[in-house]
């Protein structure tokens, strides 16, 4: 499809301003451009409709099955987006006096001690932007509270090798240097190689449970106990947290920090760039260093001397804790327990519906996603887990996430979520189905899908290496 620059046509408009009731003031010459900027000019029907193109083109949870494996792509509720629209959360501003804002204020202790109770933390920030930006947050505390006893030979944050790719960034970014332990064969902590690891340099451990490859770690009281025996604290990322809210507590695993995802467990808007929203939350002991600005339990600017400051401006994004204070009010605790199960019970149904045509990565019982692999498909037939991702395009279906953990070769990480119905699932799983027959009988046709798409399979490498990011004007 054309760009807009591509559209426009001189001299086209789609309003006219109304005249200025102001006396004209010209623009310092040092302030002028040089040249008139390239805006596109059309009128507003070819921009609806270059918009609505482009909407057709994309893929979404309103598009169709989303199975993205631990991003939690699941259905935002329009109430929601309603509350969020409400003149006295849309229209405020951060700057303005407490007393006329305290409906909002109120929305976010509420939200707090909501998420506290669901994740058995003590306390809780919203000012992170997101789930890595939480996550550095949530280290910074770590680091804060060693500092301040005086430890400064810890430097060492253990990350298992199936972590997300921001838990190792994070620590590095925090100034710790990571230390991986391996899985065990039933995809969990290897508990030997983590004692090995474990000395008076460690800071803390940064896990997922349950982890990347959809399994609950039966071990998780023991290896939380076997860090605080070492001195170090542990860091919970909360992006499997869609598996277990309602049932099982990080506070009570062992815990003594978190954050959230607002944009994918408590059903806020989720890619796109944002915004998001990764609170922290964490137990009595890391209170005192939590940002300023915090609401509730904790105090107001000034009055935190050893708060670790600011980390972003104001409280955060506050419409996203508006969404998912709202998602959490509309559930209850009944509810919210019912979604995780079902979380579960989806992942489960659907990885046995598609056990026959391509083999689970840990044929077991699953939490909230699962892992296959492709590794026996892609030596016997040459098809590969892109070749396969790339097909279910061709059959209205988002890809799940591929290659990811790197510690199951050839992989598919499969997420359907609680918002999907059973009719979504067998149709889902005959599709995977129909894709292994094809694997069986033309094999060579996978390497060239998708078909049916607007654009087929692109140059990922030279788009990778050599990006055009900017229109390139003829004049």
């Amino acid at each position: 499809m054309k760009l807009l620059f591509e559209r426009s046509v001189p001299g086209r408009r789609t309003f006219i301003l109304p005249g200025s009731s102001f006396p004209k003031r010209e623009v310092p010459e040092q302030l002028k451009r040089k040249a008139a900027p390239h805006l596109p000019e059309l009128s507003e029907v070819e921009i609806s409709r270059h918009y609505t193109e482009l909407a057709k083109q994309a893929f979404g949870v309103n598009s169709g099955f989303y199975p993205l494996g631990s991003c939690t792509m699941k259905y935002n509720p329009r109430v929601n987006e309603a509350a969020a629209a409400l003149p006295g959360f849309a229209r405020i501003h951060p700057l303005q006096p407490k007393d006329t804002v305290q409906g909002c204020l109120e929305v976010i202790e509420q939200a707090r001690k909501l998420l506290c109770e669901i994740t058995g933390m003590d306390d809780m920030t919203f000012q992170p932007a997101a789930g890595a930006h939480g996550e550095y947050a949530g280290l910074l505390l770590i680091k804060k509270y060693h500092e301040s006893r005086g430890d400064s030979k810890r430097t060492r944050v253990i990350v298992p090798d199936s972590a997300h790719g921001t838990n190792p960034a994070s620590a590095a970014m925090a100034g710790f240097t990571v230390t991986t332990v391996p899985s065990d064969e039933d995809g969990c902590v290897d508990l030997e190689a983590l004692k090995a690891a474990l000395d008076d340099t460690v800071a803390g451990l940064m896990l997922t449970n349950p982890n990347t490859v959809g399994i609950f770690d039966r071990n998780i009281l023991e290896i939380t106990r076997l860090v605080h025996e070492a001195g170090g604290l542990n860091y919970y990322d909360g992006a499997n947290l869609n598996a277990i809210m309602g049932w099982v507590r990080p506070g009570d695993m062992g815990f003594d920090v978190i954050h959230l995802n607002l944009h994918k467990t408590f059903s806020t808007p989720h890619g796109g760039g944002g915004p998001g929203a990764g609170p922290v939350g964490c137990k009595k002991l890391l209170m005192d260093f939590l940002p300023s600005s915090s609401i509730g339990s904790r105090v107001f600017e000034g009055e935190m001397p050893h708060t670790l400051g600011q980390i972003r401006a104001f409280y955060g994004n506050f419409l996203v804790v508006v969404r998912a204070l709202t998602y959490i009010l509309t559930l209850g605790r009944e509810g919210i327990a019912q979604a995780s199960g079902m979380a579960v019970l989806n992942a489960n149904y659907l990885m046995r519906r598609v056990r026959g045509a391509f083999t689970p990565a840990f044929d077991r019982i699953c939490m909230h996603e699962f892992v296959l692999t492709l590794e026996d498909v892609k030596k016997e037939t040459g098809v590969s887990a892109l070749d396969v991702a790339k097909t279910l395009l061709d059959h209205g279906m988002h890809p799940p996430t591929m290659y990811f953990p790197l510690i199951v070769h050839e992989a598919l990480m499969v997420e359907p979520t609680e918002t999907e119905s059973r009719e979504t699932l067998d149709g889902a799983a005959e599709v995977f189905i129909r894709i292994r027959e094809m694997i069986g009988k033309e094999p060579e046709k996978l390497h060239l899908s998708p078909l049916t798409t607007p654009i087929g399979r692109p140059d990922e490498v030279g788009a990778a290496r050599n990006p055009r990011v900017r229109y390139e004007f003829s004049e």
